[in-house]
């Protein structure tokens, strides 16, 4: 009776590591992405967008402003953003509309903080914003 109770334990440990990764590495994703809008690389932040490869060029550098003006507002708002952490929840996935939903903490210059939800989506064994 124990060793089933321990292959039963073994085998609920399993499934929640597996669960969890595709969820953790959605967020490590996102969070890499954010890091990137952070810092000013906004060509890179856009990269990790789905399907930013086949919009036209010149909605690409519209998206590329909208990056800068957003980070300019937060600077005004809030100092910037001075971090971003992947939240305690890590993630949600959504089987049905095949995205996890990645929570990430943004951590703004004048001590606040704020969670968001980044809507991640698996291309090519790739995680991307959707």
């Amino acid at each position: 009776m124990r060793k089933l109770l321990y292959v039963a334990c073994l085998v609920a440990a399993l499934s929640a590591c597996s669960n969890g990764t595709s969820e953790q590495a959605a967020a490590e994703a996102a969070k890499s992405y954010c890091d990137q809008l952070r810092e000013g690389y906004y060509e890179g932040f856009l990269e990790g967008k789905a399907g930013i490869d086949s919009l036209p060029a010149d909605y690409c550098e519209q998206l590329l402003d909208v990056c800068r003006h957003y980070m300019d507002d937060l600077v005004r708002k809030h100092q910037g953003i001075s971090e971003v952490r992947i939240s305690e929840n890590v993630g949600r996935t959504e089987t049905s509309l095949h995205l996890t939903h990645a929570f990430l903490l943004l951590c703004y210059g004048d001590s606040t903080q704020e969670e968001i939800t980044v809507p991640m989506i698996e291309v090519g064994g790739v995680w991307k914003m959707k």
